[in-house]
């Protein structure tokens, strides 16, 4: 936490100089102050600092406003709020308006230090979940197909999941909530399809929809095993999955969500399968 730079933005000096001391006295740099909008924009611009407490009564203007400026400069740049007004309307305003936390005065030692600690901590869990998630997800339908089917594939290529494309007869999705949401899904044409449902079966399927229900739950064992595993490496992530969705027939198209996605094409003894998963970063769950 000592590599925190902040600034602090508040009309009263008593009040500047009170949070001060309880950032100072564990470890943050304060860079700055500011008591007007101007000297916001010109603090911010100055020393691009890493978060901004935020009064929420300035003169001349109010924290929302110097927010929207902060993030104009700069969106990473996280804002907890400190003011004496708390209500339920405001609270909401100040979510639309990204703020990273709310606290009210007086303020309270601890109460500040955890707030910050977990705004910034929540980058970096980020982060973590962006360099391991896929890693886990591949490695689950790896070892998926190999104890449900005795066999093994081969990844061919992967690449960022950016645009619409067309499904390949059958689309299995899963949806992932948690500190961070995401998606998980298999794609995989209807020949493809009802052959790895044999194999898992060890016979043929009856119909179509018992080939859908076997692979929903192959889809759904892949993304939780991979979701047990990430939440093994960090708890915090608090991963969990949601019911399949099935998407089936000709000329299906699946969209790309609002957020980054990886696809991975997988060869196996019974056709291509596509893995495609990602999580986006989302809205702090405020304490």
């Amino acid at each position: 936490m000592s590599a925190i730079r902040i600034v602090i933005v508040d009309d009263s000096s008593f009040s500047i100089a009170f949070i001060r001391n309880i950032l100072e006295e564990h470890g943050f740099e304060v860079v700055g102050e500011a008591g007007t909008l101007e000297e916001v924009k010109e603090v911010i611009s100055a020393t691009r600092p890493d978060l901004v407490t935020m009064d929420m009564t300035l003169p001349g203007t109010d924290g929302l406003e110097c927010t929207r400026a902060i993030h104009s400069i700069d969106k990473n740049i996280k804002v907890i709020v400190i003011s004496s007004m708390m209500d339920d309307e405001i609270v909401k305003q100040a979510k639309e308006n990204k703020v990273s936390g709310y606290i009210q005065k007086p303020v309270d030692e601890d109460e500040l230090i955890t707030a910050i600690g977990r705004v910034m901590a929540s980058d970096e869990l980020y982060l973590s979940l962006k360099t391991e998630y896929f890693a886990a997800f591949k490695e689950s339908l790896m070892d998926g197909m190999n104890k449900m089917t005795k066999t093994l594939l081969t990844y061919k290529k992967e690449y960022h999941f950016e645009t619409e494309q067309e499904s390949e007869g059958l689309t299995i999705i899963i949806g992932i909530i948690g500190r961070f949401s995401g998606r998980m899904l298999i794609d995989l044409s209807t020949e493809t399809a009802r052959k790895l449902a044999a194999a898992i079966l060890r016979k043929e399927p009856k119909d179509t929809n018992e080939i859908i229900a076997i692979l929903g739950e192959f889809t759904n064992i892949i993304s939780g095993n991979a979701c047990s595993v990430l939440n093994k490496k960090n708890k915090a992530y608090g991963l969990r999955v949601a019911p399949p969705t099935t998407l089936y027939g000709e000329k299906v198209r699946i969209s790309a969500p609002r957020y980054a996605t990886t696809i991975a094409l997988a060869e196996t003894v019974y056709g291509e399968i596509l893995l495609n998963a990602g999580f986006q970063r989302g809205e702090d769950n405020w304490m």
